[in-house]
């Protein structure tokens, strides 16, 4: 798999956890429409969700992550 298909595959993946945990999470405490808490679900989650890139280093395609719970970015 190319690294640029893993990084698309790991983004959607770091935002469809949270969203489906933070979805279910606000139906627990909030009674609100669904169409309100799947709106902030959805910003929860894409702010909070890790990012994954690719940066070319050294003639190589390297994939980093960054994650607002680490400092700097994150070497795969």
């Amino acid at each position: 798999m190319k690294p640029k298909h893993k990084v698309l595959v790991f983004n959607f993946l770091g935002f469809a956890i949270l969203f489906v945990l933070f979805r279910f999470g606000l139906s627990l405490f909030l009674k609100l429409d669904s169409f309100y808490m799947s709106l902030i679900a959805a910003i929860s989650a894409s702010f909070l969700a890790p990012k994954y890139a690719i940066v070319k280093k050294e003639g190589l395609d390297k994939i980093v992550m960054k994650w607002i719970f680490f400092k700097g970015f994150k070497e795969l």
